[in-house]
């Protein structure tokens, strides 16, 4: 029997009435499960017609599939491929309501563990630039593993309080998603140490905090840009209270509607105002508070979520309020680093192996918004373009660094952002070693279907596959492989697991290590 507090108990009596038992119902009711596909690598009709296991759409999310919940997709090869993420229903409905287009300028404020960046990195499609930001370094180092799994090439991903990105990149994005730190009230079915942990002061803690994020967030968007706010809570003073407290410090910010669909709930404007306890006062409210939406356990397949989408007026006025708090209140965010989420999803993440610490690739720097002082050398370029031959795909030479013996493929970036804390900025590609040109994991991950000639294509019930996954050798027919030697890209259901070196019919394993099953 799922454990509810007494206290949140007592107020969502008085917030849902006559509503009340039917919401307590819900708690008695499995949970749900679901994945997400990434279309940088196949569409979501690709992926039903593939039958891995079974199935069904999710209504509200055209590329969100239910599972039940004895099956195991982590343990299937094309999750280590990239092909899906797994992901709570509801808490889809933010990225995919976002509207990116690729080219786009876009923004995930409050990033890990990586399920919403992942899709609006895949939106993107290799264009424009996706700046991944959390400001917990160890939930950072699990965004960029996800990121790079998915193959996102064109994301910079940091390691920032919101106040210090807000100062590089004021008015720079198109599209901002802020998936806010909050009391997690939405999640209790599913994480029952969040329910365990709840107390009624938190929701007032983490509005003061959402409403900080909101401010730097706003800042940071474009005259005529667009921001998406969400919560996995119910309470008013993280929903309803801090949209309407963002209407009134920034009047250049209005509501706009979020797609319909039926479970969809408006939001309530009389919940918009509050007391200390963290009650809604039942007043009129501002009516333009309908156009944000709930998602209600009783009334949708999901867990509880808020969403609420903003628009940044045209005219571009200067945002209200104080454009800065105090460094030592921003200092005040490093409390909320392992309270944004529910815990499992790290926990889940850790015992997939998808959790690892991996120093050098995790190792902070300072960014750089220009490619000159790093650029590459004739012979770099040259021993680049030979392993490339066999790739259909161009990688621009203006766009490469040289870093130490590394090389990236770097987005577009102000040169604002020099001195930010970053994990990665764009694709690292492999490094120059004695004259020759080493692949990394990235490169593959990054890589189409079919856009690397030498190549050896695994079915995902080959024990091949298994095996490469675990960093074991494999032997390889000859009619298995374009050439008999070199460099190969190791496939499974015809997406890129990573590279192998092939000689004499046996390929050596160069599968990450980091990633590797145990």
């Amino acid at each position: 029997m799922t454990y509810l507090p007494e206290e949140f108990l007592k107020r969502m009596q008085e917030m849902l009435g006559e509503e009340y038992e039917e919401f307590l119902a819900s708690y008695e009711q499995p949970r749900t499960y679901g994945l997400r596909v990434n279309t940088r690598k196949m569409t979501p009709e690709e992926f039903e017609e593939r039958k891995i296991f079974p199935v069904k759409r999710i209504p509200w999310v055209e590329n969100g599939f239910f599972y039940e919940g004895d099956v195991r997709p982590a343990q299937h090869p094309l999750y280590a491929a990239g092909a899906y993420y797994l992901q709570e229903p509801s808490a889809m409905t933010p990225a995919a309501c976002l509207p990116v287009e690729p080219g786009e300028r876009v923004l995930d404020l409050c990033a890990a563990p990586g399920g919403k960046a992942t899709e609006l990195g895949a939106k993107l499609k290799g264009k424009g630039v996706l700046v991944a930001n959390d400001i917990s370094n160890s939930r950072a180092k699990a965004l960029l593993y996800n990121l790079e799994v998915f193959g996102i090439d064109n994301a910079f991903v940091t390691n920032e309080t919101p106040a210090r990105l807000a100062d590089a990149f004021e008015g720079y994005f198109d599209k901002i998603l802020v998936d806010a730190p909050c009391s997690g009230e939405g999640m209790f079915r599913k994480e029952q140490a969040v329910a365990r942990d709840w107390t009624p002061e938190k929701s007032e803690y983490f509005a003061g905090q959402q409403r900080e994020i909101v401010r730097q967030a706003v800042r940071m968007l474009r005259p005529g840009g667009k921001l998406l706010y969400s919560t996995c809570t119910f309470a008013p003073c993280e929903d309803e209270q801090t949209i309407a407290w963002t209407l009134e410090q920034f009047p250049q910010m209005r509501l706009i509607p979020l797609p319909e669909y039926e479970g969809f709930s408006p939001g309530r404007p009389e919940w918009g105002s509050g007391n200390s306890d963290g009650y809604p006062e039942r007043t009129n409210g501002n009516l333009e508070l309908k156009r944000c939406v709930r998602i209600w356990p009783h009334k949708m397949n999901g867990e509880g979520h808020f969403l609420a989408f903003l628009e940044k007026d045209s005219a571009g006025r200067s945002v209200s309020g104080e454009q800065e708090e105090s460094r030592a209140e921003q200092e005040k965010l490093m409390g909320i680093l392992e309270e944004k989420n529910p815990k499992g999803l790290q926990r889940e993440t850790k015992r997939n192996g998808r959790l690892d610490q991996r120093k050098k690739a995790g190792k902070k720097g300072k960014a750089s918004g220009s490619v000159s002082e790093n650029a590459l050398s004739r012979k770099d370029r040259e021993l680049i373009e030979e392993f490339l031959k066999p790739c259909s795909r161009s990688f621009p030479a203006e766009r490469m660094e040289l870093r130490g013996q590394k090389v990236y493929l770097v987005p577009e970036l102000p040169e604002t952002v020099r001195g930010l804390k970053f994990l990665r900025n764009g694709l690292y590609m492999g490094e120059i070693r004695k004259d020759r040109f080493e692949p990394s994991q990235q490169l593959a991950m990054s890589l189409g279907a079919g856009e690397f000639q030498e190549c050896i294509c695994l079915e995902p019930d080959d024990e091949r596959a298994q095996r490469y996954l675990r960093g074991e050798t494999l032997n390889i027919r000859p009619e298995e492989t374009k050439s008999p030697s070199g460099w190969k890209l190791v496939c499974v259901g015809g997406l890129p697991l990573g590279w192998g070196k092939l000689v004499q019919g046996v390929l050596k394993n160069k599968y990450q290590s980091s990633w590797r099953k145990n």
